[in-house]
């Protein structure tokens, strides 16, 4: 998997970073953490693949879902040559975290600026009556010939403790996929009392997201 960096840890407000592209950790998670994976099929044929994969990378799955993005922070290149912690099959980390060099700026086709990782934004949610403020930061982008998209994990003062990623597939024969991961948990004594409607609305979005693209040629 080519996957370019990633953001410092420290920052985030859980310990896994990857966990959504660890098969072994979305199976087995740690302790007090829900894993979930929703996919439908999206389109057929490259230019569907391509038109996907760009809007997701620019921040449409979360607006077309009711989301307001404000990005935050975009940061420099030499920001965000971080490459996470390494699990074996077992979920154990076997190599350490690491900040190196390399440039991140990226453009779509058509020469719009696609989302980087390292970048920080904050998503406004509406539900039950309540507007929430969640920040989170990009903390990968997959990049390879036909799985593209990227995650993002949970900073202080988000609802929920963990990570989404959101990945547009092109199968062999030709079908595009969208994938969506959550792996999380409560981020607070008091949001823990509200555990089930967090359930409830994370439900609801991750179906939101998977509409979200639906007839968007």
């Amino acid at each position: 998997m080519s996957t370019r960096g990633s953001h410092r840890p420290t920052a985030l407000t859980y310990g896994a970073v990857g966990a959504t592209q660890a098969p072994d950790l979305m199976t087995y998670p740690p302790e007090g953490f829900t894993p979930s994976e929703s996919r439908t099929r999206i389109g057929h044929g490259d230019q569907r693949f391509e038109t996907a994969w760009v809007q997701t990378l620019t921040w449409q799955i979360q607006e077309r879902s009711g989301i307001r993005v404000r990005v935050e922070d975009v940061p420099d290149d030499d920001e965000v040559g971080y490459t996470p912690v390494e699990f074996d099959d077992e979920g154990r980390p076997v190599t350490a975290a690491s900040i190196g060099g390399g440039t991140t700026e990226r453009f779509a086709p058509d020469g719009t600026p696609l989302l980087t990782a390292g970048t920080t934004a904050t998503l406004t949610i509406h539900a039950y009556g309540r507007v929430v403020h969640a920040p989170v930061r990009v903390v990968s982008v997959i990049d390879e010939p036909d799985r593209k998209g990227f995650a993002y994990g949970t900073l202080e003062g988000h609802p929920v403790s963990g990570e989404e990623s959101f990945v547009v597939e092109r199968t062999t024969d030709g079908s595009v996929w969208l994938q969506v991961r959550q792996f999380s948990q409560p981020s607070s004594r008091g949001w823990r009392f509200l555990g089930p409607f967090l359930r409830r609305q994370q439900r609801r979005l991750a179906q939101a997201y998977l509409q979200a693209l639906l007839g968007s040629d």
